[in-house]
């Protein structure tokens, strides 16, 4: 498996007709994980696509993550699995999944992290900083919430909500050093220029 460490600019992404294209396009500009999230497909579609992008990943030495569910996770090949906080608890993720994978929790709230430093995850995401659509009736965060995650977290942190590069400079003085883009790169007509524009601003400040 490939792990987590060193890496910074997370691809999530709904499933799309040019999905392994737009994998590969995204990876070549600096995407160093990718995870799917489709909340529409059924389980048997799921898995078709989820193995597609699990060969993509494993093509360019990229971490591939699946959203929600651990069986399928192991079912298509994937490194890991990603939970919220309404899905299968960390725990339960972790006995499917077995000890070797990866798993990640989204957090949205101080309390939450705090809670999570008891989960088996790997890695938590923070936010989102700003209300997004993939999010709905979510209120953004802010950057206090990093201020608060990179004083307290105690595993790797990656912020979501709004990461551009525009929006990136006051993330990255708020703490945050890993982040999570979704319409920055699912929205642009050069995938690869946009994940470029992104790792450019990130890699201006080490990963510490």
């Amino acid at each position: 498996m490939t792990g987590l460490a060193g890496r910074r600019l997370y691809l999530c992404t709904a499933d799309r007709p040019d999905l392994a294209a737009f994998l590969a396009a995204c990876i070549a500009g600096g995407v160093d994980v990718v995870q799917l999230r489709d909340k529409a497909l059924d389980a048997r579609p799921l898995l078709a696509r989820a193995r597609l992008a699990a060969q993509v990943c494993a093509d360019h030495g990229v971490p591939f993550v699946l959203n929600d569910r651990p069986d399928l996770a192991i079912e298509c090949g994937a490194a890991g699995v990603h939970v919220g906080q309404d899905d299968a608890p960390a725990s339960l993720a972790r006995r499917i999944v077995g000890p070797d994978a990866i798993v990640g929790l989204s957090t949205h709230a101080p309390a939450e992290l705090d809670a999570s430093a008891g989960e088996p995850a790997d890695y938590v995401s923070v936010g989102p900083v700003a209300a997004t659509p993939t999010k709905p009736g979510r209120p953004g965060t802010g950057l206090d919430y990093l201020r608060y995650a990179a004083r307290t977290a105690t595993r790797p942190w990656f912020v979501t909500g709004g990461v551009t590069p525009e929006t990136l400079p006051a993330m990255l003085d708020a703490g945050a050093r890993r982040f999570v883009v979704v319409r920055w790169l699912t929205e642009s007509a050069d995938p690869t220029a946009a994940a470029r524009a992104v790792r450019q601003v990130i890699d201006e400040v080490p990963l510490a």
